[in-house]
């Protein structure tokens, strides 16, 4: 476990992107912080969102914070660039060893388009995919909760009970609330090794029986459509990761494996590849960024087409979360399977998606979505899309 707070310096909210590369350099120090979906308009040429996102997440943003600490094999460790780690070892100690989630979390969930706008969409995707404009697009949906009463830290604790994820996280910028369940890694870098773990491929677990739920597995193994969609990212991103990586170091070290979680199967690959020298930390964003998984392919055209046919802006979905080690590795998600909340708007939202191709049908993609957002819909005892109030 990684935890961060407080701040000694920070930069992005009203910065271009190329800013980031000499403020990490003037820093030894752990750094955190975000990428917005929207990222992509400074990296790729001829981007404007013409939407506001529901929750104004920036761009991106980034601190050195005043305190860290990590939890690995039962030791706590403390690091502080402004206090005595004995005196913060004091303060958490002095904390209450339990914390009492309120009486009641609110929220009623719209969906932003209906499930028939929905299907007529795919139906156009599809054709852009058979006229050969695409061959496979990560479209996404929204459902929004106006005048959402909730306890952020509270509901992060349940979703990370029903959704445990190994790229989860609980972050805060001032009145924004990022809760995430994440199982899915955007790019680690480890010395001069980087390493990316795309997901395409769901299927929903059946808990109950244990002999189904492994042919469950089985299914999604061998499923021809979920393989062919997760190849097409795979190649997409060691095609990214061949324009920053030495000639002849990508490889695939894992392709198509089946990871577990609460209430599905997923289908995980794996991509590393050698740096080559001195590369910038934009530079690899500009190479990589967004998430293969989280556009499609070709990368330019369908975020191209996200833009015109999605009804809604994804701000800080699809984007990622992640920090920087004092030795400059790095460690970020793919922020998925998440909730974001405003506390001044009083604005709750999340949003899923799918993997379109040539082989989708219109109906199966909606449920795939709504399978995603079960976990969500779980913090409030609903199906997602239905309004709901419950007391815990």
């Amino acid at each position: 476990m990684l935890a961060a707070a407080g701040i000694v310096s920070e930069t992005g909210k009203n910065s271009v992107i190329a800013d980031i590369d000499y403020w990490l350099a003037e820093r030894n120090d752990w750094i955190f912080g975000h990428l917005n979906y929207n990222l992509k308009n400074q990296l790729f040429k001829g981007f404007n969102s013409d939407q506001k996102a529901t929750i104004p997440f920036p761009e991106f943003y980034f601190f050195q914070p005043e305190v860290v600490c990590t939890i690995q094999n039962a030791t706590l460790s403390i690091h502080s660039a402004t206090s005595n780690p004995d005196d913060i070892f004091n303060q958490i100690q002095s904390m209450p060893a339990s914390y009492t989630i309120p009486v009641q979390q609110t929220a009623h969930f719209i969906p932003g388009i209906s499930k028939e706008t929905y299907c007529n969409i795919i139906e156009q995707l599809l054709q852009h995919i058979h006229r050969g404009d695409c061959y496979e697009i990560n479209y996404c949906q929204e459902w929004i909760a106006p005048n959402a009463q909730i306890d952020p830290f509270a509901a992060y604790r349940v979703l990370s009970k029903v959704s445990p994820a190994p790229f989860g996280a609980f972050y805060k910028l001032q009145h924004l609330y990022l809760l995430c369940s994440s199982p899915e890694r955007y790019l680690l870098k480890k010395g001069n090794r980087l390493f990316s773990s795309p997901i395409k491929g769901t299927i929903a677990r059946n808990t109950n029986i244990p002999a189904i739920d492994e042919a469950l597995k089985q299914n999604l193994l061998q499923s021809a459509k979920e393989r062919s969609e997760n190849v097409m990212i795979v190649d997409l991103v060691r095609n990214d990761f061949s324009r920053i990586c030495k000639a002849g170091t990508v490889s695939v070290t894992e392709l198509f494996g089946i990871y577990t979680y609460p209430q599905v199967h997923q289908m995980i690959s794996t991509i590393t590849g050698q740096l080559k020298n001195n590369l910038t930390f934009t530079e690899i964003l500009k190479a990589t960024f967004p998430m293969g998984s989280m556009t499609g392919a070709p990368k330019e055209r369908v975020m191209q087409l996200t833009e015109q046919y999605e009804c809604f802006n994804r701000g800080l979905y699809a984007g990622s979360v992640g920090y920087f080690t004092p030795e400059k590795d790095f460690d970020f998600n793919v922020v998925i399977r998440s909730l974001q909340y405003d506390t001044q708007q009083q604005l709750l939202s999340y949003a899923v998606g799918s993997g379109i191709t040539a082989g989708s049908v219109p109906e199966q993609e909606y449920e795939e979505c709504l399978l995603k957002a079960s976990a969500m819909a779980a913090l409030f005892n609903t199906r997602p899309g239905y309004p709901v109030t419950t007391a815990e």
